[in-house]
């Protein structure tokens, strides 16, 4: 699923809210000198209806003068003479309003104007400097775009120079596929080139990519099948404008990347707002998450610890968003060695093509135990996994964003090896606590092809709403304590 970021002014939303704070800061304390009144008595009519004005104004000049424009690439001086610009913009067609309008406006109020004025040249063009700094030292620490360029050899070292000469950009070129001649394992400026047209699509499908630049000359020949198998996995596509039919049932749209104008297609499309809901749900849901973690923990490490002593924490390396693997966290369900016997337990494997492991009886769950009558009994492991406590610790993997809390269920390395072209697209969103297949009677799927449809299904049809019906229906699932999660 593509997330497109904010367009136009909107994507320096908050420079424009700062500057709004710093212009009613410096009114406030120019109402403080002017006036000398205490504070009960400082907004008057007047200089309420000052306020009002002068920031209506402000968000107007803002917008029609491109205020924002290119913000975080100004030097100190290029800065400086914007913000000289919209202070005078705002406060000259302030004074015209009140002189044109506002004729019985005291001098008191002209005064605070002027002294406001000053107060926020300087106090403007400060803040802007220091939050710049934050903003790029944000940046800085940003997770990168994993981008695969997929280019003809004597495009490549312009494709290479396009994408990364616009300055601030989180894109970090992880490879190229030279498709008109064998190239692979030689590097082009220190970038590797890591595939031929004709393995391509088997190298992404096991490595980390978030998304590709297709950049072919027209008078070379599309890739039109490759370009098919990146969007079979879900990837992110985006192709240089040329002479290309634009494709069916494709969620598709015309951006820049880099120098570049391209047409992406994707699996789906999640607008900024869509964007922000859901990471606000994840934060608050695993800050939650996190404190109940710890409250539980005072109950379950003893019980886990007396059954079978060693940490109480199970981390291992799970495969999130577009191949790019992390540490998941669970209360550990399972004895020391559990990891060592899986191989052995293999044949039981209720997922045929061994895509998933799930087993009937696993003996290697803590105090899980098999009677002679056939009836599997459940101890301490068992019943952490009834209730879905065990997964509980995945509420900081949220918090950390490896996660989110409606998702698709991360693959472990050794499965996510066996995956085909298609499976790969259930990995095209973060994994999730819970998901569509969960919710849908994930103990009763045993075929691994019906999960990767359930996935692609929610993916494809993806909202907050159906995050909402997923959480309710999971939430409603584990109070039955029906083991079904």
């Amino acid at each position: 699923m593509y997330q497109k970021g904010l367009q136009g002014w909107l994507k320096h939303l908050d420079f424009l809210l700062l500057d709004i704070l710093t212009l009613n800061i410096s009114a406030f304390i120019a109402l403080l000198i002017r006036s000398g009144r205490p504070l009960d008595r400082l907004f008057t009519e007047e200089t309420s209806k000052f306020l009002i004005i002068i920031n209506i104004i402000a968000v107007v000049a803002a917008l029609l003068l491109h205020t924002y424009k290119n913000i975080l690439k100004r030097g100190y001086y290029k800065e400086l003479v914007s913000v000289i610009k919209f202070a005078l913009s705002v406060f000259l067609v302030t004074v015209l309003y009140i002189f044109s309008f506002e004729d019985n406006s005291s001098d008191n109020i002209k005064t605070v104007l002027y002294i406001t004025a000053g107060i926020f040249f300087a106090l403007c063009y400060l803040v802007r400097i220091g939050y710049k700094q934050l903003v790029r030292y944000s940046l800085s620490k940003k997770e990168s775009t994993g981008l695969l360029i997929v280019t003809q050899s004597d495009n490549a070292v312009m494709s290479i120079n396009t994408l990364t000469e616009t300055g601030l950009n989180t894109i970090k070129i992880v490879g190229l596929v030279i498709t008109d001649k064998d190239m692979t394992g030689e590097t082009i400026k220190g970038y590797p080139v890591v595939a031929n047209e004709k393995d391509a699509a088997e190298y992404v499908c096991r490595r980390w990519v978030d998304e590709v630049f297709v950049n072919i000359s027209d008078t070379e020949n599309y890739p039109e099948k490759l370009v098919e198998e990146f969007e079979t996995m879900g990837l992110v596509v985006h192709t240089k404008l040329a002479n290309r039919e634009e494709m069916e049932e494709k969620h598709q749209l015309v951006e820049r990347l880099g120098g570049y104008t391209v047409l992406t297609t994707t699996i789906n499309y999640a607008s900024p707002l869509q964007l922000f809901a859901k990471r606000f749900f994840d934060i608050v849901g695993g800050f939650i998450g996190c404190i109940g973690t710890m409250l539980l923990f005072i109950v379950v490490a003893p019980m886990i610890y007396v059954k079978s002593p060693g940490p109480i924490f199970f981390k291992q390396t799970r495969v999130g968003k577009n191949g790019k693997k992390f540490q998941i966290y669970k209360f550990r369900t399972m004895y020391m060695d559990a990891e060592e016997r899986k191989e052995e337990l293999m044949e039981d494997n209720r997922v045929k093509d061994g895509m998933m492991f799930k087993l009937d009886f696993d003996p290697r769950i803590i105090g899980s135990k098999k009677l002679l009558s056939g009836k599997v009994k459940k101890g301490i492991g068992g019943w952490l996994r009834a209730l879905s406590i065990d997964e509980v610790p995945q509420f900081l993997n949220v918090l950390k964003g490896d996660m989110s809390l409606v998702g698709t269920r991360p693959p472990t390395v050794d499965e996510w090896e066996k995956y085909e072209l298609h499976h790969r697209a259930r990995l095209a969103i973060k994994p999730g606590i819970t998901g569509m297949w969960q919710v849908s009677g994930r103990s009763k799927i045993t075929d691994f092809e019906k999960v990767v449809r359930l996935d692609t299904k929610y993916i494809r049809d993806w909202s907050i709403l159906l995050d909402l019906k997923i959480l309710c229906k999971t939430v409603v699932a584990v109070l039955r304590r029906d083991g079904s999660m």
